[in-house]
């Protein structure tokens, strides 16, 4: 009898992440049959996993939203331990995404099938008191920043440092050139990335398209997210000289002249293919009142926050208006010495952040774990 694994992520991040830990996994089984059931997305799916909930239906972002759905989260958190139960994997990977993911854990590790946490939960910048429960829940805890390997083990618990699964993605791209210009526009492009979610989107896309009418002379391109229906951004561009990009973002960043792209995930991708960029937030006035109030780090982006220094502006709130990015904007774009100077230090974090093989490091340990499982430790008999 083959093995079975159950996958959960609930964003685009870790749907993508989750896809190539998948295509590992199944490189690493060889010829055993490998049955995995996930709640992700299309990455997912296309590596081979049965998705069963699209992440697009979980994607709550904030305080206030969590609130305004919390009927919706619990509903999803018990219908996700029910199927687990019907499905009876040997193993469970979860993948950030930690107020649904922690109380997924408790239930497996209740249950007897191992847990395996893929990209921790920033306990380091809030609710550090959850590491008491991740030690409790979790078997294996996967880190991809370098601090977090210490971090933990201040507090008792080790953890495998396995690199940034980013690298994986970009190595995966290749060497794929830009996106190639329209005929006989042979402007620079600046990339607007105005993040994965709708109610993010709506807030952030608005306050960036400000900035267009000032740089005629460029060509402004906005990254399309996939689970995000066109009609969404074309509402916003309808108008204004501004192209829509589907697809991987990772073809404009490469051609893009520089970025300005909201706090997330995609600050340190464009940062990886090495493009300057401006980090940029704003949220709703209860969410970044309580975030003020909880959250104990000096940087918003993850690129300061593993540099451990600013590298990257953040425009976050009151920052984040229409001056303050057009000045910005101008410096990435024609202040020299500062783009070189901000370029060196994204060449500096790749070189901290290691090479590629996050993936395979997981697959390996995973694999590993399940072999080592008695046939019948999941009910399976």
């Amino acid at each position: 009898m083959g093995k079975r694994l159950y996958v959960i992520a609930g964003e685009a991040s870790g749907d993508l992440h989750g896809g190539n830990l998948i295509r590992a996994l199944k490189q690493r089984a060889g010829g055993e049959a490998l049955e995995v059931r996930a709640w992700g997305g299309d990455h997912m799916a296309a590596a081979g996993a049965q998705v069963v909930k699209h992440y697009r239906d979980l994607a709550f972002m904030g305080f206030t939203q969590v609130l305004l759905h919390l009927r919706t989260i619990l509903r999803n958190i018990k219908a996700c331990k029910a199927d687990i139960l019907a499905f009876r994997p040997d193993a469970i990977v979860l993948i950030d995404y930690p107020g649904f993911n922690l109380r997924i854990a408790r239930f497996a590790h209740e249950q007897g099938i191992p847990v395996h946490y893929y990209i921790s939960p920033q306990v380091w910048a809030w609710k550090a008191g959850r590491v008491k429960a991740i030690k409790r829940d979790v078997d294996h805890m996967y880190v991809i920043l370098p601090f977090e390997k210490d971090w933990y083990a201040e507090h008792g618990m080790e953890v495998d440092f396995v690199g940034h699964p980013l690298l994986d993605a970009l190595e995966a791209q290749g060497s794929a050139e830009a996106a190639p210009p329209p005929a006989g526009d042979a402007r620079p492009v600046v990339a607007l990335l105005p993040g994965s979610r709708l109610q993010e989107i709506r807030r952030m896309l608005p306050a960036m398209l400000t900035v267009v009418p000032h740089f005629p002379d460029h060509r402004f391109v906005v990254a399309a997210a996939p689970s995000v229906p066109r009609a969404v951004y074309e509402g916003f561009l309808s108008g204004k000289p501004v192209e829509l990009a589907s697809g991987s973002a990772y073809p404009l960043l490469r051609g893009a002249k520089a970025a300005l792209v909201t706090s997330g995930t995609a600050t340190l991708e464009t940062a990886l293919i090495g493009t300057p960029e401006a980090v940029c937030y704003s949220g709703g006035v209860v969410n970044v009142w309580l975030a003020k109030r909880f959250i104990k780090v000096p940087f918003i982006s993850l690129v300061n926050l593993i540099m451990g220094r600013e590298v990257v502006r953040e425009l976050i709130q009151e920052d984040m208006r229409p001056a303050e990015l057009r000045k910005e904007l101008h410096r990435l774009l024609h202040d020299q010495a500062y783009r070189e100077h901000m370029q060196g230090d994204l060449a500096a974090l790749r070189e901290k952040l290691g090479g590629p093989g996050a993936s395979a490091h997981v697959a390996d340990r995973l694999w590993k774990s399940m072999q080592a499982r008695p046939q019948d430790a999941s009910g399976r008999g």
